[in-house]
């Protein structure tokens, strides 16, 4: 598949230079794998601190503690923290996109799902990436992105028939499922929006430390409304909790791979996808008792097949 980032911003971009671009490169391998080991273990602890608060009221404090890291790292990094108007513009739909709806659909999801099987449908971010890169940015879809993408969804169909078997009488799989696929879709859209010329112009991590607050903003209402006053337990195991994912799971990873995305394109960058699974369904079988069986064996392998069959697809161009 070709770049996304190459569409609306008139520089060059990735298929120009494929040699300068590849996922080998350490510039680029090391955040990418550091991103799949922390995210893995974030889809963990966001299912750990469910019980304590109102899943809404978890994301409101994840952000907003995100959101002032995220400052002071712009500042650190000497960035202005003045946007134009436009790009104000910009930075509340990618917070609206990712920091609220993204997220509490997500939370919202782990009540019904395994960490581990939430973590395998987002692994299927490629494929939204890719169509809305294509509507948006013009960008074309390769065959072998196709096939990769046909096999994925095989493999996630076992794992999700098998969840449905385990799962007990009146549970609401299916409603975890579609909230995942809703979050999916919420998170490709700012994935998209990072990838398009006006958002790349802007210094990336001021850019993310606004959106990060208006997605914080906009959860603070949402959580107000649907779950009412705030509640934030003073307990060490859930303070901790919320201080990992702000910190280590956003401030430390959405600036990587954002700069994944401005050099990648939204759709290579979203090959991280291939290891957070394989952390977080390991954790999962550790920390939650998930039963893997030859179905969910199955499903897992065949994922996996599909997402790397899809993930060494190249640019028509190359």
């Amino acid at each position: 598949m070709s770049d996304a980032s190459t569409s609306g911003s008139g520089a060059p971009g990735p298929e120009d230079h494929p040699e300068e671009h590849s996922l080998l490169r350490p510039r680029v391998l090391i955040p990418f794998i550091a991103i799949a080991l922390i995210w893995g273990s974030t889809w963990w602890v966001i299912k750990d601190g469910l019980a304590a608060v109102p899943s809404s009221w978890s994301v409101t404090w994840r952000f907003a503690l995100a959101a002032a890291g995220m400052f002071v790292l712009a500042r650190w990094r000497g960035e202005s923290l003045r946007l134009p108007l436009r790009a104000q513009g910009f930075a509340l739909a990618l917070g609206l996109s990712q920091f609220c709806f993204n997220f509490n659909l997500v939370y919202q999801a782990e009540h019904h799902l395994t960490s581990g099987i939430v973590a395998v449908l987002f692994a299927l971010l490629m494929l939204p990436n890719a169509i809305l890169a294509r509507i948006f940015l013009g960008q074309p879809i390769t065959r072998r992105f196709l096939a990769g993408t046909a096999i994925a969804l095989a493999g996630i169909g076992l794992l999700l028939a098998h969840e449905a078997r385990l799962a007990p009488a009146g549970s609401m799989v299916w409603a975890g499922i579609a909230m995942t696929t809703c979050a999916l879709f919420m998170a490709s859209t700012a994935n998209v929006l990072q990838a398009s010329g006006p958002v790349r112009e802007q210094p990336m991590v001021a850019m993310l430390a606004w959106a990060m607050l208006w997605g914080a903003s906009a959860d603070f209402v949402l959580a107000w409304a649907v779950a009412g006053p705030p509640v934030l337990p003073l307990d060490a195991r859930y303070l901790g909790g919320v201080a990992y994912l702000a910190i280590i799971g956003s401030v430390v990873t959405f600036p990587l791979y954002f700069q994944l995305i401005r050099e990648l394109g939204a759709g290579r960058a979203a090959y991280n996808g291939v290891l957070v699974p394989v952390v977080a369904m390991g954790i999962s079988t550790m920390l939650e008792g998930y039963r893997w069986s030859l179905l969910a064996a199955s499903g897992a392998a065949l994922a996996m097949l599909g997402l790397v069959v899809a993930m060494r697809a190249r640019s028509p161009s190359r």
